[in-house]
């Protein structure tokens, strides 16, 4: 399976990256890249890539760039720039859904990393350090839209900042976290329909100003269309549970990926690889 995977990302990055460098530079963007998706792929630290020993033999005729050039390079904009461009062709290779759901997965870390910044905050049923993955999911294109923050940060206040960056229209669905009368508001100016499960069902909303659009999310999970779009928000955990379980997925954070910076660009290259991993799952099926 990873042999497969890595002919798609060798073939999907020198797509991408089209011999483009830096002046002057002994390596072109597209060999920073694959040197650093090899490490990610075998979930390894970059020094490891840049060792002819830890290739199959018939890449070792590479020159590989030392740990020190992989740092500097990687951390230029044209550098992250090349990587959101590949993921984001990956991602509008699928036409999008009409239903799109949002949620978060916590990422955590030992204790007692000295990262300063990783926080301490609500994870699955604990407290605990680390960062967490917020991700607005599509059934057919993945995850579409995504960001990492600490541990600490409010699942809502993250929301706003996701919900402008999709297209309009359609349902976006979430949990009791995202029922907020702001998100609400935020959703309708992309001509979204914001549903998520009520915090207080059964009670009367009060006297305060309310949304139409949280009104009108109460009044649709009174329906069975509404129950279905809230039931069929279970899909984003399962494409949680894809992501971290196939070769080559997210597993648990490594040791030497720290930093938000660092935890993001990783994120990254494993979302490249599982957007990799579907497409070969759906032409597979489709042959």
């Amino acid at each position: 399976m990873e042999a497969e995977l890595w002919k798609q990302v060798y073939k999907l990055v020198t797509k991408m990256a089209k011999g483009k460098t830096l002046k002057r530079a002994t390596y072109t963007d597209g060999d920073i890249i694959l040197t650093y998706m090899w490490a990610v792929i075998n979930d390894r630290p970059v020094y490891w890539a840049c060792k002819k020993s830890s290739w199959p033999i018939y890449y070792r005729r590479r020159l590989l760039p030392n740990p020190s050039t992989m740092t500097r390079r990687l951390r230029t904009l044209q550098m992250q720039r090349l990587l959101r461009k590949t993921e984001h062709h990956l991602v509008n290779l699928f036409p999008r859904s009409v239903c799109r759901w949002i949620d978060a997965k916590p990422l955590p870390i030992g204790g007692c990393s000295k990262d300063k910044q990783s926080a301490f905050g609500h994870a699955a049923a604990c407290i605990a350090k680390g960062y967490k993955f917020h991700a607005i999911a599509d059934k057919n294109q993945g995850f579409v839209c995504w960001t990492v923050k600490s541990m600490n940060h409010y699942e809502p206040k993250v929301a706003a900042e996701l919900i402008p960056q999709i297209d309009h229209g359609g349902y976006l669905v979430g949990d009791t976290a995202y029922d907020s009368t702001k998100l609400y508001d935020l959703a309708s100016i992309k001509s979204i329909q914001l549903v998520a499960a009520q915090r207080c069902k059964g009670k009367s909303l009060g006297h305060r100003r309310h949304s139409p659009y949280r009104i009108r999310s109460i009044e649709l999970l009174d329906r069975p269309f509404g129950q279905s779009l809230l039931t069929g928000r279970i899909s984003i955990e399962r494409m949680f549970g894809n992501f971290t379980s196939f070769a080559g997925g997210l597993k648990p954070l490594p040791h030497w990926v720290r930093t938000l910076f660092r935890v993001e660009m990783w994120v990254r290259a494993k979302i490249i690889l599982y957007h990799l991993w579907r497409l070969q799952n759906y032409e597979r099926k489709s042959a």
